[in-house]
């Protein structure tokens, strides 16, 4: 085998290592957004029912009000601060002491877990009243869809403790590089949900509260699918007697101010909620029909990007590899903004297509479906953002930094609260959703800022040279989608059949323009393609 030039050889590694570092992402990447992609259609299929039933009516708004709070406070205690602090810890248990001791940390963890999680469901039931008067004070006004709201939030409320257990087991899953079993859990809560408006509906007073019951039984189900994974994997946890050991304490430290930090996003939502209850009946349920449909590329990208990237970071960091650290951030920012800018940039595009073939039928009217995809829109404006916080926050978790995080978080929260106040007034509920986006750009900012003022991050060369290339291939895609939109206008009015088929062919276009502008444009390395073809040939063959 010939030698290379002197010159060639590190460029050759380099391009090596790159490749590595990529292939090292993408496999967890796509386990996490593949089960994430069926359960956002699923959701999807959920939603398109409720939309149907419910349309964006006192109903509507008193379930995804009852749905919003318990959900708020998993997203807010459970999976960002908790996976912020337990991850790393547990990685770190793995790394230096090995599995039986990870495993009983884990335990201690979970018995002070679900000790805590029974005392505030507790209280959650107890104080529903007083809540709803603080985190949707509108309804208040009107005394069906405060006491409605009321009513089905305590019946989600144990949803709560079922779905924060199973965010412990699917971190110690994730911990161990099995990411099935953790993503495919929220197709049981999809399927379940389907499962309560279709049949439990006729049973109970309202289709609402067929939903809450639905939510509640779902939680139980994806535990026992989480245990049964948890036992498959070799890791069974019991629950031992609570205790506050140090490394509880320790992990108890690094959770308590993460829970602000990791859960920025999830306060700017709660504060929409709060400001939309003061504005027009429908205004809750077109903000969060227009969520639900920007939340399927955050989900399948961004929540799997930082699923992947926080075991790794955590991995890489135990063993002092700053380097290797920062070129794995790079990569993830590149997969991310790669998959992301263009579904943005689509969603700008043809915001009212997705959302009448979507929602619009039985109760959901054409009225709705402006309203709804106008919100859209703003929303869509921040979805690269909400990526960015998802790649940057592990960089600070990793390190076992929650302090940060959370002082960036209360200036976002105030920036947030105060565009709502000035926005919501000449712009209604899209103003409300202008703020979201605009407060999540501001942390993504701020979180890259401070890791590069520490040294813990660096954009590199490749990253830096690709990047202008992806927004270029966006731009010509959004024309394409533009024209084509313009020219179907005519035959999508016809009927319903018709709409959905002329979605599916806007859909098609867009998918194969960003492609040919990437090939175009450079954005992405036709070697690294045809390196990924032929491993991916390769694993078939060995499968086979």
């Amino acid at each position: 085998m010939p030698l290379l030039p002197a010159r060639e050889e590190p460029l050759r590694r380099a391009a090596s290592d790159t490749r590595l570092r990529r292939m090292s992402l993408l496999g967890p990447i796509f386990t996490v957004s593949g089960y994430t992609m069926v359960s956002r259609v699923l959701g999807f299929v959920r939603d398109i029912l409720i939309a149907a039933i419910l349309g964006a009516g006192p109903v509507a708004d008193a379930f995804f009000v009852a749905f919003k709070l318990p959900n708020f406070f998993r997203r807010l205690f459970a999976e960002g601060a908790f996976n912020a602090a337990f991850i790393p810890l547990f990685t770190g248990h793995m790394t230096r002491d090995g599995r039986e001791a990870a495993r009983r940390f884990a335990e201690e963890v979970l018995a002070v877990f679900v000790a805590a999680l029974l005392l505030l469901v507790t209280a959650l039931q107890v104080t529903a009243p007083w809540l709803m008067h603080v985190f949707a004070p509108g309804l208040a006004d009107d005394p069906y869809r405060f006491e409605l709201a009321v009513a089905l939030a305590q019946i989600t409320f144990p949803y709560l403790l079922f779905i924060s257990v199973v965010s412990q087991l699917g971190g110690v899953l994730n911990a161990l590089d099995r990411f099935a079993a953790a993503a495919a859990a929220p197709i049981i809560l999809n399927l379940c949900l389907i499962a309560a408006i279709l049949a439990l509906s006729p049973l109970v007073e309202t289709p609402g509260h067929a939903l809450a019951w639905g939510v509640a039984a779902a939680g139980a189900a994806q535990m026992v699918w989480l245990v049964a994974a948890c036992a498959r994997a070799g890791f069974n946890l019991r629950l031992v007697r609570p205790r506050l050991t140090p490394r509880v304490r320790r992990m108890l430290v690094l959770f308590v101010p993460g829970a602000l930090g990791a859960g920025v996003v999830q306060l700017n939502l709660l504060i929409d909620i709060l400001i939309a209850s003061f504005l027009p009946r429908g205004s809750l349920s077109y903000l969060y029909y227009a969520d639900r449909v920007n939340q399927l590329p955050l989900g399948v990208v961004g929540v799997a990007v930082g699923t992947a990237l926080l075991p790794l970071l955590s991995r890489h960091l135990r063993y002092g590899d700053e380097a290797e650290a920062t070129a794995m951030m790079n990569r993830a920012l590149e997969i991310a903004l790669l998959l992301t800018l263009p579904a943005a940039a689509a969603l700008l595009v043809i915001s009212e297509p997705v959302v009448a073939v979507l929602f619009e039928r039985g109760a959901f009217t054409a009225t709705e479906t402006t309203a709804t995809a106008a919100a859209l829109v703003a929303y869509a404006t921040g979805l690269p953002a909400y990526v960015l916080i998802k790649v940057a926050a592990p960089g600070f978790f990793a390190r076992e930094d929650t302090v940060t995080p959370v002082k960036l978080a209360g200036l976002c929260v105030a920036v947030n609260l105060a565009l709502n106040l000035v926005l919501m007034g000449p712009f209604q509920h899209v103003g409300i959703a202008i703020a979201t986006s605009a407060s999540a750009w501001i942390n993504a900012g701020l979180l890259l800022f401070v890791l590069m003022r520490r040294g813990h991050f660096a954009f590199d060369a490749r990253l830096l040279r690709l990047l202008p290339r992806i927004l270029v291939a966006c731009a010509a895609m959004a024309v394409v989608l533009w024209a084509a939109e313009f020219a179907l206008s005519a035959f999508a009015a016809a009927d319903v059949w018709q709409r959905a088929l002329a979605l599916a062919v806007l859909v098609v276009l867009g998918l194969a323009s960003f492609a040919g502008g990437c090939v175009l444009f450079g954005a992405v390395p036709i070697a690294e393609l045809r390196a990924y073809g032929t491993r991916i040939r390769s694993l078939a063959r060995r499968r086979t």
